[in-house]
């Protein structure tokens, strides 16, 4: 079956993305010399590679589809851990001969996997197959989450570095918003067996997702006494093992949705013109 004129136009982008971040990513890992910066693009590259091919294979011939992880090591940092204030910071400006540092390629990085995430849910907002749309989102929420891990290792090295306001300031500013009151709550409180919706089973996923993305860490992120040189406070050493995506262990179960309820956690069976007639009754 055909697809939409969007789809069509908006797949066609994420692809080409996804083609240019792999050979990008290809690249910084030929010029980075830190060896965590290395296995961070090593495990990146295994993820935007399968959701590459598993978004290729299902525009060719609906392909069943299952959830990618991110593959990231971001499940056990806590905000004390998140190095605030500017301490030092190095100068930037444009160079014309320059060459791909450390920083260079992890700036990159993190451009390219926030471009990524805000780019696959703007276009899975104009899916029409409820299929090509889980894709994009799981694409977009691992991309968020790979971004988050590039941060962290910045932020650590003291490359990225977070400036502050006054903690009262801040404080007085977050603080106007209060919690919505008692009677608003009672209006609109939900009463034992009422029906939430399918947006539940949306939220399984999400939560599934986040654990089997953390399935392929082998060693959890933790604090050493080492010292940055940069700014002269503690930093994580993060550089636990991560297991391969396409290890059978590390993939999610593959489900058949059965109604329009269950897709946002399953995927279509190759060659069942009866189950995409289906799919596509809604639209």
């Amino acid at each position: 079956m055909p697809f939409g004129a969007h789809e069509a136009m908006e797949i066609h982008e994420i692809l080409n993305e996804k083609v240019n971040a792999i050979s990008h990513f290809n690249l910084y890992a030929t010029q980075t010399k830190n060896p965590e910066l290395k296995q961070m693009i090593t495990r990146h590259l295994q993820a935007a590679i399968q959701s590459y091919d598993a978004i290729v294979a299902y525009t060719h011939d609906y392909h069943q589809y299952s959830p990618i992880p991110a593959n990231t090591n971001i499940s056990q940092v806590k905000p004390e851990q998140i190095q605030y204030g500017l301490n030092n910071p190095t100068m930037v400006v444009p160079e014309t001969n320059a060459s791909l540092n450390d920083f260079g390629v992890a700036s990159a990085m993190l451009l390219c996997h926030k471009n990524s995430a805000s780019n696959s849910m703007k276009a899975s907002l104009e899916m029409a197959d409820p299929n090509l749309r889980q894709m994009l989102v799981n694409s977009a929420v691992n991309c968020s989450n790979q971004a988050y891990e590039v941060f962290l290792y910045m932020n650590n090295q003291g490359l990225y570095q977070v400036p502050k306001i006054k903690d009262h300031t801040a404080k007085t500013y977050l603080h106007s918003y209060q919690p919505s009151g008692d009677s608003i709550n009672t209006q609109y409180a939900v009463n034992p067996g009422q029906s939430q919706g399918y947006d539940q089973s949306a939220m399984a996923f999400m939560n599934e997702s986040h654990h089997m993305g953390q399935a392929g860490s082998t060693a959890s992120p933790h604090i050493h006494g080492q010292q940055n040189p940069q700014n002269n406070v503690s930093y994580m050493n993060r550089t636990g093992t991560a297991g391969m995506v396409g290890q059978q262990g590390n993939q999610p179960p593959k489900q058949t949705m059965s109604d329009y309820g269950q897709m946002f956690t399953g995927g279509m069976k190759p060659g069942s013109q009866q189950g995409m007639q289906q799919y596509r009754g809604s639209h």
